[in-house]
């Protein structure tokens, strides 16, 4: 036994030491997009992150960000900690395999063969290898995101309930028990997807706790198991603070006591109570009475109940746990101390979220939600922010508001939902503390004849419900329905039609996908909607990929020479299933195993694919999520290492030496090729383009600036740079979505490091939440008002601003389609604004239409507040990425200095003012970085590559052109050759996104250079085309758009050529004329 344990520890830290060498040399030195930047920097400087945080790993990162050198490798800290993490997380997976097949290969009581040990060793080392390069989990392990320390709590539960397994029935066995317990809470902190565990350590306990386990016992483990996770995740998770805020009502609307005393009283109370109860449990001699009151109080206090909005399913449950308690003639004391000292310890981990607390009422920078009392505190952990997602029974994308006549209208039906409490806002000092309803949620009902069971499509977006046709192909069935009285016909989509989404896009496009990504191969690491042609699963086997995705010679560029090609030749899937199936018929141990294995894979994957219950089009994909799924999976490929052996042993006549280090040899190649084909596209090790492309934003602007952006990308590589790395500071970043919101305006009404507070006239109540969420645009007069008039009627409380006629609610309004505001050219001049050269063009008021605009939501008109405010003292800006809906109508003044167009008061649209060129070729040329795009073999992957192509359009191209009309070709030429050389072929390939560049060169007299990349954007598309008229007809009609985008693409590189260079032209043309009529009859057809 001692040899085994030496071998298994020796083995499992040589494991270790390989998956953390690989993900440390491939991860990357600084923050990487999405919500990395957000997350560094929350940890850095313990900030408030977005719902529903992420406590214990910022103070852990925290931790890592101590061993910095400077604020430049913070980044690179946060990261090594999820690197180092990751290759522990392989550590307990190459413990918990050698477990299982242990377990199941070596009888209790014997010691292992020699034989034994290599066959379970190989398990081990073949199953954490494969997961160690699968492509998921690798790339979550290189970035300092939640993923990667998630996993570990995961891998750290599953292999501490194995190890109560082996010692159940010793002495004090069960603080494994309370130790998971403890790891749970703490993963609260991190992710919810640790919970998710819960099942698989029930049925441990359960075939372990009971000698002859049944089916029928299995399936009640599970009951109880899926009944653990919602009390963990809606008890526990949400009733806590739901009980503190009851606390906290008595304690200062009742009893006059400060903000928060409640929630100190709340705290003192359950320790008093769960130590009180425990003790209780203790005692040499028993008070029953008194011992399951104390329990009936701790799970009260605790909030386990509270499931659900309201107190009465509260009541209902604890008057339920009463009566069992009290009429049970025989209460296990220990399974009742067990308990609650698991409780105890759940509430202690849980208890990190108290750093959230106590950061938001330490208002820092970055304080998302600002949940600096119980009741913000609920609204972020529920993340409510984030709207409802019907599950069981809900609407389909045909539902409509339940309506009734009142006083003649047609309203919608609505119930009263659960009361928003917030501070008071306080008129005097010395006011006191006080909460009150802010607003009270209005939840529609729908008619009940549109909604339906198992809801899967539900989503009225245009985009989502054209998606859904497709993917489910839907035809519907007529159904009728009362609207005020008036019978009306929809074609809703049938129970059929909504499993079938169900299955094609949710559980196969959506898990499947991902899951033979990981143990089969990958086409591209371009994000697909179900083309034939972007991010599908492939084999590496021509003749089975030739059906799946198309003819295997000649595939476009961005197939072959995408670095997220890979092939596995479904070596992985194979060995995963062959292990499954020996785990499944190896004996009663092996069936109890392989059920524990499932239900781990089952609740990490599928359950979520349930529970998420995704919409088409999703803004990135997921497969991050499932990483616990693929975990579970890799263990069955360990296992096929021992089903090889016994496989060879059987019918290869060998020896169980021979057999398991044969087995272990050949099953080790599939890790090794999943190594060498991940390897290129998960190394960003020189990459930096996060931080400078987020900088570049920030170079953009004057000192003093304020920039909207609006989604991830253009907003947390801008807080990394300002939060961790001090790059501009003085410019303020002001996010468009988090504008609407009543916390995020007042955080912005504050100073913030060299930023001043923004020029904001409105007052907190003016924009409480609830109060002027949107603004109808209802014209009362053909006229044009003064924007502050416009504004000042928004802003008004009387009665009559609100009164529209033919309508008998109150609305807030602007009563007119077009705003004018003054423009003072002094103050425009003394700020610098616009140059004396474009004086002439200045104008004495600006001009906002709105038509096309129903309806102003709050960020729009604390925009236009802003600016009316602000009279020209501090430059505003949009960053370039914004969505045009979010302009509110400004962008005839919007002027480009780079990744930002200025607003200035005059009008640019379609002039050559719509380019500060100055100010645009200086910070191309001098301030702006570029992340290491420009290095030799650096991945960029599909996101960074599509922000490349970006800069190649709306910057250089810009650029050069608005250069050319100047006429300063020298500085133009300038700009295409720092294109060309940051930008290059080799790196970012040419496509549509240099197609302007090429023009340009021609423009300029450069025949070669034009020529050069005229010639690699020809050949691309005529590639792609060549490979799409080789489709099978139902491949070709998914990527019919795509045949059009390149035929117009090398359309306009022999429009542009044939003007200066007819003999560049002529190679071409044919092939094209011949390539158009063909898409000709494919369009028709």
């Amino acid at each position: 036994m001692g040899k085994y344990k030496l071998i298994n520890n020796v083995l499992g830290w040589i494991v270790f030491a390989i998956a953390s060498t690989v993900y440390l040399m491939t991860m990357e030195p600084t923050a990487s997009f999405w919500d990395c930047g957000e997350f560094i920097s929350s940890a850095y400087k313990l900030e408030v992150g977005h719902p529903p945080g992420a406590p214990f790993f910022m103070l852990t990162a925290n931790l890592f960000t101590q061993l910095a050198s400077d604020p430049s490798t913070v980044a690179k800290m946060v990261n090594t900690m999820s690197a180092l993490f990751s290759g522990l997380t392989i550590l307990f997976l190459f413990w918990s395999i050698t477990h299982l097949a242990r377990k199941i290969m070596v009888k209790d009581g014997e010691e292992a063969s020699l034989g034994q040990m290599i066959t379970v060793m190989g398990s081990g080392l073949v199953g954490a290898l494969a997961y160690t390069f699968s492509d998921t989990f690798w790339f979550s392990a290189v970035e300092g995101e939640v993923y990667a320390y998630s996993s570990l709590f995961t891998a750290v539960v599953f292999w501490l309930i194995l190890k109560w397994e082996a010692t159940y029935d010793k002495p004090h066995a069960d603080r494994w028990i309370v130790l998971i317990a403890y790891l749970m809470g703490l993963s609260i902190g991190v992710h919810l997807l640790n919970l998710l565990c819960i099942p698989a350590i029930v049925l441990v306990y359960y075939y372990k706790k009971f000698p002859n386990p049944t089916m029928k016992g299995t399936l009640v483990a599970l009951l109880v198991s899926f009944a653990i996770v919602a009390l963990m995740m809606y008890g526990v998770v949400q009733g806590l603070v739901e009980v503190c805020g009851y606390f906290e009502l008595l304690f200062v609307n009742v009893l006059g006591m400060p903000y928060n005393s409640g929630v100190f009283a709340y705290v003192i109370i359950v320790a008093g109570v769960l130590i009180w109860s425990i003790r209780e449990t203790m005692r040499d001699e028993i008070h029953p009475t008194r011992m399951k009151i104390a329990f009936i109080l701790s799970v009260v206090l605790i909030g386990i109940p509270f499931i659900g909005s309201g107190y009465v399913l509260a009541v209902i449950l604890t008057a339920a746990l009463s009566l069992y308690l009290f009429k049970s003639k025989k209460v296990d004391i220990k399974t009742l101390n067990t308990i609650l000292v698991c409780l105890m310890v759940v509430v202690v981990g849980y208890s990190s979220y108290a750093l959230t607390l106590i950061r938001a009422t330490a208002d820092t920078p970055m304080n998302q939600n600002a949940p600096s009392d119980i009741f913000t505190l609920r609204t972020y952990l529920a993340r409510e922010q984030y709207g409802k997602v019907p599950l069981l029974y809900g609407q389909t994308y045909v539902s409509e508001v339940q309506r009734e006549n009142q006083g003649g209208s047609c309203v919608p039906v609505t119930t009263e939902g659960e009361p928003t409490w917030s501070r008071v806002i306080k008129k005097d000092k010395n006011e006191k503390d006080r909460y009150f309803v802010s607003r009270t949620d209005q939840e529609y009902k729908y008619v009940d004849e549109l909604n339906m069971l198992f809801p899967r499509m539900y989503s009225s977006d245009p985009r989502h419900v054209q998606a859904y046709k497709e993917w489910a192909q839907v035809k519907g069935q007529p159904v009728k329905y009362n609207y005020c009285g008036e019978m009306k016909s929809v074609m809703k989509p049938t129970f059929a039609e909504n499993l079938k989404f169900f299955f094609s896009y949710q559980l196969n496009f959506m898990y499947w996908r991902y899951f033979m990504w990981n143990f089969s191969g990958r086409q591209n690491d371009i994000q697909g909607n179900g083309e034939v042609l972007n991010g599908n699963w492939i084999t590496g086997i021509p003749f089975i990929d030739e059906v799946l995705v198309g003819p295997q010679e000649d595939m476009p560029f961005d197939i072959i020479n995408n670095k997220g090609h890979n092939v596995y030749y479904m070596l992985p899937l194979l060995l995963g299933i062959l292990g499954l199936l020996f785990q499944a018929y190896s004996g009663e141990k092996g069936i109890q195993s392989f059920w524990v294995t499932f239900f781990l894979f089952f609740m990490t994957g599928l359950a979520i694919v349930l529970y998420l219950n995704q919409t088409p089009y999703q803004p990135r994909e997921r497969d991050y999520a499932y990483a616990g799924s693929f975990y579970a999976f890799c263990i069955w490929i360990g296992f096929g290492v021992a089903a090889l052996a016994k496989g060879l042993q059987k019918y290869g006549k060998l020896s169980p030496v021979i057999a398991g280090s044969v087995a272990t040899v050949l099953c080790l190649l599939v890790p090794i090729q999943m190594g060498a084909q991940n390897w290129d596209d998960h190394d960003r090790s020189n990459r930096y383009v996060c931080r400078d492309f987020g900088a570049n934003y920030l170079e953009s602007c004057e000192p003093n600036a304020v920039i909207f952006t609006n989604g991830d990308n253009d907003t947390f590589p801008l807080w990394y740079a300002q939060e961790v790395e001090g790059i501009r500071t003085d410019v303020r970043v002001c996010n468009t979505s988090y504008l609407q919101t009543d916390w995020y305006i007042n955080q912005m009404k504050k100073q913030a490091y060299e930023s001043d507070p923004l020029p904001i006239s409105w007052q907190p109540e003016d924009y409480v939440q609830g109060t002027r969420d949107a603004a109808y645009v209802f014209p009362m007069t053909d006229k044009s008002i003064d924007l502050k008039t416009a504004l000042d009627f928004v802003r008004s409380n009387d009665p009559k601003f609100k009164k529209i006629p033919g309508i008998n609610q109150e609305l807030d309004y602007i009563p007119a389609q077009t705003l004018t505001m003054g423009v003072d050219s002094a103050a425009v001049m003394a700020a610098g604004v616009i140059d004396t050269a474009n004086l002439p063009y200045l104008q004495k008021e600006m001009k906002i239409d709105l038509k096309g605009k129903d309806v102003l939501g709050k960020q729009e008109l604390i925009i236009l507040d802003m600016l009316q405010t602000n009279d020209w003292n501090r430059p505003i800006y949009y960053a370039i990425t914004v969505s045009p809906d979010q302009f509110v109508k400004l962008d005839p003044y919007f002027q480009q200095t780079g990744m930002a167009y200025q607003i200035v008061p005059m009008e640019t649209q379609g002039t050559v003012r719509s380019i500060n060129t100055e100010k645009m070729y200086d910070n191309v040329m001098n301030k702006f970085k570029w992340g290491g795009v420009n290095t030799p073999g650096v991945y960029l992957d599909e996101n960074v590559m599509r922000m490349c192509k970006s800069y190649r359009i709306a910057l250089f191209s810009k650029l050069a052109a608005a250069l050319v009309a100047e006429g300063k070709n020298e500085k133009a030429l300038n700009v295409l050759d720092k294109a060309m050389e940051v930008l290059p072929p080799e790196n970012v390939p040419l496509d549509y996104s240099a197609l302007s560049l090429g023009e340009l060169y021609y423009e300029l007299g450069q025949k070669e250079k034009a020529e050069m990349v005229y010639k690699g954007i020809a050949d691309n598309a005529l590639r792609s085309i060549n490979w799409y008229f080789r489709l099978r007809p139902g491949q070709l009609s998914s990527v019919e758009s795509d045949l059009g985008h390149n035929l117009a693409v090398l359309q306009e590189v022999l429009r542009v050529s044939k003007q200066y260079n007819p003999e560049f032209a002529k190679p071409y043309q044919e092939e094209f004329d011949n390539y158009r009529m063909a898409y000709g009859s494919v369009a028709k057809d």
